[in-house]
């Protein structure tokens, strides 16, 4: 059956940077329309489509009166508007404390959801296509981090004290600054970390292309990551903590996971053989927009038969806290 999906975002698309949860509703989107469905976005004024109408947000107007009569269900990103009454779900991409959270809600993996009491997720999946071709033959010269390096909870302090203690390495940070004021004045001094700012599309496509892995040492419950799907695409095995999605995305054949610095730092020492093809191979196959899109439309059609996707309403099962990372 054929669906008008309305896909709601308080951004700009398409995205011209990094752009995580504008990214996955717009490969969302696409496969969607492949599929044979009609998606609508309802996006900040400016935004442009190739294969979707868009509708321009209006922050002024009430949301509701925003979304066309003639849609099968709206897909919310955080929160839902109260009284809306057609079929909806709502994807929570975050960690979330306080309250109750929508009886529709959708997470962004397994152990995501079952922080708030809920089994309803949805893995992240990309447009493989969109990121151009892939050299798995391309040489590896450097590790890198990629995320908001100005959250502390992400830990590129941590990445970079890796790469310090491994003789001839470097590390290119993507998605931070050498000097951040949100950091307190940080200011970071060794000539191993090279800093490239906040880089999407090709630019960042090419630094992963070349990298022998993405050092990753979060120091919470990281929901899904798409760093990590990214970098194995262009075949780039994942070091990282065992915190959060985790365990659920990075399998002992593609990387390598501990909460311990010194634990790390041996493993890249021994200089363990990851495949780029079965990195890139693995994150394809299972992190990609048709599949996320089949799994979206199972919740679509539960919601548009009047079922909700908890029986109960989600909430925090124990209090957000930083997770060890230790020396």
């Amino acid at each position: 059956m054929s669906m008008r999906i309305l896909l709601f975002l308080n951004s700009l698309i398409p995205v011209s940077n990094y752009g995580g949860t504008q990214r996955v509703m717009w490969s969302l989107g696409k496969a969607l329309t492949q599929m044979g469905h009609k998606v609508y976005f309802l996006a900040k004024a400016g935004s442009t489509c190739d294969f979707a109408s868009v509708i321009p947000y209006d922050s002024a107007v009430d949301l509701i009166k925003q979304i066309p009569q003639d849609v099968d269900v709206v897909h919310f990103n955080g929160t839902a508007p109260c009284g809306f009454e057609k079929p909806y779900v709502v994807t929570y991409h975050g960690n979330f404390m306080g309250g109750d959270l929508d009886r529709n809600a959708i997470f962004v993996s397994k152990d995501h959801a079952s922080r708030y009491n809920s089994d309803s997720f949805v893995y992240n999946g990309l447009d493989w296509d969109e990121y151009g071709p892939v050299d798995l033959n391309a040489s590896r010269r450097y590790y890198h981090f990629l995320g908001k390096a100005a959250w502390r909870v992400k830990n590129v302090q941590g990445a970079i004290d890796v790469v310090k203690a491994l003789p001839n390495e470097k590390i290119y940070i993507l998605g931070g600054y050498r000097f951040n004021f949100k950091m307190g004045m940080r200011f970071t001094v060794t000539s191993k970390a090279r800093f490239k700012g906040m880089v999407g599309g090709v630019k960042k496509n090419r630094y992963l292309q070349h990298s022998k892995g993405l050092i990753f040492p979060v120091k919470w419950d990281e929901p899904f990551g798409l760093a990590i799907t990214e970098s194995l695409y262009f075949g780039a095995p994942v070091f990282a903590t065992p915190y959060g999605s985790l365990p659920e995305l990075v399998k002992p054949e593609v990387g390598f996971l501990t909460d311990s610095e010194s634990e790390m730092i041996l493993h890249l020492k021994e200089g363990v053989d990851y495949s780029p093809m079965i990195c890139h191979e693995y994150a394809r196959d299972l992190f990609n927009a048709e599949i996320m899109a089949k799994v979206y439309l199972q919740k679509y059609e539960k919601v548009l038969n009047g079922e909700y996707l908890n029986e109960n309403y989600p909430h925090a099962l124990v209090p957000d806290s930083k997770r060890p990372w230790k020396k």
